[in-house]
């Protein structure tokens, strides 16, 4: 879809700008900016193409992700995908999160899985998407499934309608190796830029009836033992953190880590 067909500006407009249906949007010392989806969705497919600054980035995170924080703040859910900016000579980390009820509450219960990917995502633009249905989230990158998070209770998913978001903004108490590394601004602009947008599924106003899109040519919509060797070797030989395998955890939280 046309960028103006399916997203408005969030904030910050004065650090977004449009050409031929490629966004992009920065972040210097005064300001980010992001956008976000006319239309809430309670299922769906949301991808966008995006290409990401290469050099000192450190502390600056880009991210594409649904959220419904502005319709239930302080006890939202979302699912992420982010750009963690990064030093010299140092991949990008590419973070998958999944946030269910909670975020103000002083309760944060992250689910982050993280990826050093195959390519340079400075060089060009690559397709990153997130697969929304009843029964699982499903994390892509060039059509490649590199996460599934399966609905294992009510309590760990994201049930309620969110909307698609596009963000650049300064995160430097957390986003680089832990907040060791801070943005630097005498490297601004930072720029991200954003094509080939994709939100297709239910919204939050279709009828009962409508069916959530599949991952695969299957009937059941689950992914295809191609897609399921896929992710098995991006998990295998580019996934750099699972928090399900870290012991500083309390996995009392995360039952859909268990067995």
């Amino acid at each position: 879809m046309s960028f103006y067909k399916g997203f408005r500006n969030l904030w910050g407009p004065q650090h977004q700008s449009l050409d031929q249906n490629a966004l992009t949007i920065w972040l210097d010392r005064t300001s980010g900016s992001g956008f976000k989806s006319v239309r809430p969705f309670r299922s769906g497919y949301f991808g966008a193409s995006i290409k990401v600054q290469p050099g000192y980035t450190a502390g600056v995170i880009t991210a594409f992700y649904l959220s419904n924080n502005e319709a239930h703040p302080g006890f939202h859910d979302e699912v992420d995908i982010e750009f963690l900016g990064t030093t010299f000579g140092k991949p990008y980390t590419l973070q998958t999160n999944v946030y269910i009820r909670g975020s103000g509450d002083g309760r944060i219960i992250g689910r982050e899985m993280k990826f050093h990917l195959w390519f340079d995502p400075t060089k060009d633009f690559h397709h990153y998407a997130i697969l929304w249905s009843p029964k699982e989230i499903i994390f892509l990158v060039d059509d490649v499934p590199i996460r599934r998070y399966p609905r294992k209770s009510g309590a760990t998913f994201p049930l309620r309608p969110m909307w698609l978001y596009g963000s650049i903004w300064d995160a430097s108490s957390w986003a680089t190796e832990d907040g060791k590394y801070k943005a630097d601004y005498k490297y601004q602009p930072f720029v991200a830029k954003y094509t080939n947008f994709k939100a297709s599924g239910c919204s939050a106003y279709a009828p009962r009836w409508c069916h959530p899109v599949s991952a695969s040519p299957y009937r059941s919509g689950g992914l295809s033992r191609q897609q399921h060797s896929a992710m098995r070797w991006v998990q295998r030989y580019h996934m750099v953190y699972n928090y399900c395998q870290d012991p500083k955890r309390d996995h009392s939280l995360t039952p859909e880590c268990w067995g």
